[in-house]
């Protein structure tokens, strides 16, 4: 099976700026420039809680993005998306709109992400790409589209909130010093806590060796 999403060039050099959820599970990455020139692409780091990643090609002299400032942005001022919805015939696709929200909590895949919201057109494909501001800064990631019944409820990560994770991805291929308890496990509703005689609560069901908790446990 195959995908399509959009990218931002982030370097002269090569270095890409894409979701994490485009080149997810990819065996392969092909990246397809504006010129029609394709390179295959190595990851360079990539981390699903943020839903970002950095992709290389060997390349030079690329057009690289101008990055704006996403805390600057207020709502009403335009927004414009820019990718490949559906197929790479529609590359460059370029919708308008205006910001809605510049701090929108949304629950994605059962963490929550603040992003601005627009109403420029986003559709599957533009993942990955730009949003820019009036001057053609990029202020934003355009990350997903709540609802196929829905129009003109796009949403994508903040630039200055992406900033410091992107530099982590090229400095170490992923986010370093994130917080983990060293545990799995699930909330126990009254009744299944009755059922099993144990409390009302979180039911720890494992403890990973390699974690501080697995280290503190107590014989």
């Amino acid at each position: 099976s195959s995908g399509l999403g959009s990218g931002i060039i982030m370097t002269e050099n090569g270095l890409i700026i894409t979701n994490h959820h485009v080149i997810d599970g990819a065996t392969n990455i092909t990246v397809v420039l504006e010129s029609g020139e394709r390179y295959t692409a190595t990851v360079v780091g990539s981390d699903e809680q943020s839903d970002l990643a950095v992709i290389r090609i060997e390349a030079e002299n690329l057009p690289a993005a101008t990055f704006g400032n996403s805390d600057a942005m207020q709502v009403g001022d335009r927004a414009i998306a820019i990718g490949t919805p559906f197929d790479l015939s529609l590359m460059g696709t370029t919708t308008q709109g205006i910001i809605s929200a510049i701090n929108r909590d949304i629950v994605y895949d059962n963490r929550i992400m603040t992003l601005i919201q627009t109403d420029a057109t986003i559709n599957p494909g533009n993942s990955g790409g730009p949003l820019v501001n009036e001057y053609g800064q990029v202020i934003g990631i355009n990350s997903m589209k709540i609802g196929q019944q829905f129009e003109g409820l796009g949403f994508a990560i903040p630039m200055n909130t992406a900033k410091e994770i992107i530099e982590e991805l090229i400095t170490h291929g992923r986010v370093t010093g994130k917080p983990a308890l060293g545990i799995s496990g699930r909330m126990l509703n009254a009744a299944t806590a009755a059922a099993n005689n144990v409390p009302l609560g979180l039911y720890v069901s494992e403890v990973y060796p390699v974690s501080n908790a697995y280290k503190n446990i107590r014989p």
